[in-house]
């Protein structure tokens, strides 16, 4: 049974950054292999990771949907399977796989169905998942397994962004996605948390992993076009995430 890890937050905390530094805590830990799973409708991770993407997941539910069954010589199960097998990038200790955008008008239930078994056969193969997604989870709750063992929240300090993974924790709960343990990681920290920031984590009712400090090195690698996958030793969110993660994901 795989371990699953996922993210969510709102927009512009920077968490598919930390989502990145899961993979790579993951990885020089030896838990390999690992299966990244962008679930975001903004994909953006194989840019954190510095990795290129071809076909996702949601392209091979269209297809599948416009064929309306399988080629010549090849049913719709091996259509499908032989598709998100193409979908996989492979790096050095992980695959990566991009769920891209959600369906759009037509009922998709045979092709989703046929994704989420061929999603939860693949799973099969890796102990550790880490899967970014967007702040509705949609992909979770429809895709994949809902049994998550770590649901990391991602905010930044504003008592807006904790607001927002209150809701997200409510969500989860009306998914019914079954989660082993639930974390808030307070990310681009500059003076410590307000005040209103601390009532809100209280009457949120997360536990607090811990504080990532904003790093300009981070800032430095996406205006370079760098992987902040590569961030050096030294970076200072980094030294911060992988304190956090030695605690919350033992």
């Amino acid at each position: 049974m795989s371990f699953l890890i996922a993210l969510a937050g709102k927009g512009g905390t920077g968490k598919t950054t930390v989502a990145g530094l899961v993979l790579r805590y993951l990885v020089e830990q030896g838990k390999t292999p690992i299966l990244a799973v962008d679930a975001d409708a903004n994909s953006n991770l194989h840019e954190v990771l510095g990795l290129e993407i071809h076909h996702t997941v949601g392209e091979a539910r269209e297809e599948m949907k416009r064929e309306g069954g399988g080629m010549v010589n090849m049913t719709k199960d091996q259509l499908i399977e032989m598709r998100i097998n193409q979908c996989l990038v492979e790096a050095d200790g992980f695959d990566l796989i991009s769920m891209g955008q959600p369906e759009g008008p037509g009922c998709y239930c045979a092709a989703n169905h046929l994704v989420a078994h061929y999603m939860e056969v693949l799973s099969k193969n890796y102990p550790y998942i880490v899967m970014d997604n967007e702040a509705g989870m949609e992909h979770m709750s429809r895709l994949t397994t809902k049994d998550v063992d770590r649901l990391l929240l991602i905010s930044d300090p504003s008592w807006r962004g904790i607001q927002t993974v209150s809701r997200i924790k409510e969500l989860a709960r009306q998914l019914k996605i079954v989660v082993g343990e639930t974390y808030l990681i307070i990310n681009r920290v500059t003076n410590g948390l307000s005040p209103r920031a601390q009532e809100e984590i209280e009457r949120a009712g997360i536990p607090l992993a811990g504080l990532i400090p904003d790093d300009p090195l981070i800032a430095q690698f996406d205006a370079e076009g760098r992987p902040t996958f590569r961030l050096p030793p030294e970076s200072p969110a980094l030294k911060a995430a992988y304190d956090i993660f030695s605690r919350i994901l033992a």
